[in-house]
């Protein structure tokens, strides 16, 4: 696909986790949601966001880590396995878990300074095991944040919401002229907020890079999906 006369080689995937949209207790949400970062990473979806914002550290942390662990145990099975690990806003929990980086929103600390904290942990004997240098995704809401976002430093933006987002009735929509507008930045960015497999092409053709979605991905078999999208 061309836009603006650059290619979209392969549409990118990120799916952003949810557990509390599972049933049952809260152990049978936690174990749900490990099943489904499994399915995810078999699947080779690019990137999952551990999205669990009201869990303590005392109960983010473990479940950060029996993630890892999935994926870890899911590369020593395949090693050109690319899925990875970042965690929602907690540069400290994505450390100690040894996640592969950390989603920040667009008014958190800036990706420089999560740099500069990594690079300062990362040294020493007890998280040596942790990247040296971390993905670190931004969520933006205009390109004027995915610029900033860019210039700070990010791997990559998510913009939001592009068509409409869930539980946030009145909120303005970005539509796809601004997701054009934000994908002409020097970093790629993931489309997210009502996307569909019928609205996903129009992304991919307004120059997303990918798709970031919580209910596409986790209300539906992750195969199946990524079939349609690639």
């Amino acid at each position: 696909m061309l836009d603006g006369g650059r290619m979209v080689e392969r549409c990118r995937l990120y799916y952003i986790t949810d557990r509390t949209a599972f049933g049952g207790d809260e152990p049978t949400r936690r174990r749900c949601l490990l099943q489904k970062i499994d399915e995810a990473a078999r699947a080779e979806v690019d990137y999952i966001q551990l999205r669990e914002k009201d869990l303590p550290t005392r109960e983010l942390e473990p479940l950060a880590g029996e993630a890892v662990h999935i994926l870890k145990q899911l590369r020593s099975e395949k090693r050109e396995l690319r899925t990875a690990l970042l965690i929602n806003s907690r540069t400290d929990v994505a450390l100690a878990a040894e996640a592969d980086g950390v989603h920040l929103r667009a008014e958190e600390i800036s990706p420089h300074d999560v740099r500069t904290a990594w690079s300062r942990v990362t040294g020493t004997p007890v998280r040596q095991l942790s990247p040296q240098s971390p993905l670190i995704g931004v969520s933006c809401h205009s390109p004027e944040e995915v610029v900033q976002a860019a210039a700070s430093g990010a791997t990559f933006a998510v913009l939001a919401p592009v068509f409409e987002k869930k539980g946030l009735a009145g909120t303005q929509p970005a539509g796809l002229s601004q997701l054009r507008e934000a994908c002409r930045a020097r970093i790629p960015v993931f489309a997210l907020g009502g996307v569909t497999l019928i609205n996903a092409r129009s992304c991919l053709e307004a120059g997303a890079a990918g798709i970031a979605a919580i209910r596409l991905f986790q209300e539906n078999d992750i195969a199946e999906i990524l079939r349609h999208l690639h």
